[in-house]
Parts: structure tokens; sequence; C-alpha cells
């Protein structure tokens, strides 16, 4: 399938006026696309459980060194219990873990604040870049906002299954013809306060295939096209199997259109590398496309986003 690619033009145009929610919600804002949900979306997606069925749409974190990684997650013992044995010593017994990792890229499941990009000098409601600092962190437009968990109806698009297809090719992506046949097909729209979920296949083929450096082999991802139905529809969050920008791209500014227009100009969260194999099973089996969705961020103050374990739940 070709790429409609927006012009740069259209680009620059839709984050700086078309599509910005700057001052949409008041200068102070901090929540962007967040406020597009009520208790309302709470309550409607909580009345579409009806098994109690749960599906994890997180990719599990190992301790590997992949290409796909700009740093590998870290795990040691302070405390184990290799060194305990049956009748020697009454002492306190227990096991206690470090870990640490860089959950931003193409590998870890997670979310994005709105401070995790920038746009000549600003980020999302015009606040200036300097809000994130090396000494500091994000001092305005942490993860914070989502500390409460957004619970809403989640939809997904499996595109796979709507060309007929394994998987979506690396370069290639969802479009609006997809997003249209999938409301063609399913009788569902896309509404106020959904999580949009976008499948490709791209994350499963890593489990076949072994990890990419995406900046070489190129991704899938959503194409900038869609930005303004997002918009449009407003979405509270975005989220596909992929780092959720195509690369490459045509563009000399863009190097992540998605991220740039959708973070800076909308507010818009995004959760990237979001397993979504197993929920798209589930989707089959029930034939039913939407579900109540449930994203937990950990609450990490000065943070310019979360690692995540988003759960579907039927």
């Amino acid at each position: 399938m070709t790429i409609n690619w927006p012009k740069e033009q259209q680009i620059l145009n839709w984050l700086e006026t078309e599509l910005s929610n700057w001052n949409r919600w008041g200068p102070s804002d901090q929540s962007g696309t967040l406020n597009h949900l009520d208790d309302l979306n709470t309550v409607r997606a909580v009345k579409m459980i009806q098994t109690g069925e749960k599906v994890s749409c997180a990719k599990i974190i190992t301790f590997e060194n992949d290409p796909d990684l700009r740093v590998s997650p870290q795990h040691f013992m302070l405390h184990a219990g290799d060194s305990y044995r049956t009748g020697e010593g009454d002492e306190r017994q227990v096991a206690i873990d470090y870990f640490g990792l860089v959950f931003h890229g193409h590998n870890v499941t997670h979310i994005d604040s709105l401070s995790h990009f920038f746009w000549d000098g600003k980020t999302y409601n015009g606040r200036p870049s300097k809000v994130v600092s090396v000494s500091q962190g994000a001092t305005e437009l942490d993860v914070l906002p989502a500390r409460s968990g957004i619970i809403t109806r989640g939809i997904l698009v499996d595109v796979p299954l709507l060309r007929g297809i394994e998987y979506v090719e690396r370069g290639d992506g969802v479009t609006m013809e997809d997003i249209k046949k999938f409301e063609t097909e399913t009788g569902i729209s896309i509404e106020k306060g959904d999580v949009l979920l976008m499948r490709t296949g791209q994350l499963g083929r890593r489990k076949i295939e072994g990890p990419k450096d995406v900046y070489v082999e190129g991704s899938a991802g959503p194409s900038p096209e869609l930005l303004p139905l997002m918009h449009e529809k407003q979405i509270s969050v975005m989220g596909s199997d992929t780092g959720n920008d195509i690369q490459p791209n045509p563009y000399k500014k863009f190097a992540n259109p998605v991220h740039q227009v959708g973070i800076v100009g909308m507010g818009l969260w995004v959760l990237d590398n979001v397993w979504l194999d197993d929920v798209a099973e589930m989707c089959i089996k029930k034939n039913k496309w939407e579900f109540a969705f449930s994203i937990l961020p950990l609450p990490l103050k000065s943070v310019t986003g979360s690692p995540a374990n988003p759960v579907a739940i039927f």
C-alpha cells in the first residue's frame, strides 16, 4: 500500500495552527488530550465488560542487549536466596531487586507524556523546552496528569486482518483507507475519549525475525495523514505496535511527524510498542473490536513518560 505523505508545509501548518490545542484548555493545562476524557467515558467502558477476560498489551521486558534498544535494561539482585541453607541461621531471608531502563525507543511498551518532544524550542501549550532540564527533568508536563489511570473504550484497528496479509511491511503504515475500511466493516465509529490502537503486526514479527534497528531496517507505523482524524475525533490516546512513526519518511524537518505534531501541537498522549497480537486474537475470537481499556503509568515525578502495562478487558 502506498502511503499518502502530506506535504511538509502541511505538517507544519498542522503543528502550528490547524491542529494545535494550545490554550484550548487554558494556558496552564498539563493534560492535553486527556481533557477529552471524563467519568462517563470510564463508566461506559466498564459497562462494556461482559466476561471479565483480561489481555495484557505490554511487551515483556527482558534484560538483553538488542539492536532496537538505546540502552539495555538493567537488573541485578541486592539480596537473593542462593546463599541460604535449611537449618543455617534464622536471620531475615529476603530477595530484593534493582532494575532500571530507558523506556523511550522501539522496544519497551510505554506512554509518552507531553514533555517528550519539542519544536522550535517549545513543547505543548507553548511552554519553553527548558521546562525539561538535565538537572531537574520535566518540571512541567510530566506523566503525573495520568496517574489516576486512563480507563476508557479501546478500539483495535487490525490492519493485517483488514488487508488480508500477515503484517505491514517496514516503511508502510496505517492509512485513512484502513480506518475507513475498519469503520465500514465493523460499524464502529471512533469517538471522543477513545484510545485508538492500530496493529501492524511488526512487534509480533520481531519474535520471528529477531529485533531490528529501525533506523537501518525501517519501521511501520501510523501515517501522518491520520493526525487530522485524531484531532477531529478527539481521541485521548493513540498507540500501535511500533514506535508510531514510519521510518524512513520523505521529510527534511520532521523526523517523527506523528510525535512532533501529536505531542507538541495537539497535546496527544502516545502509547509506543504496544503488544497487540494477543488482544487481536481475542477480538477475532469474539468478533468484537472494542473493549474496556486501562492504562496505568507509574506515578513518576519529573519524568517524560512511563513504562506501562495496558490491559484490555472484555
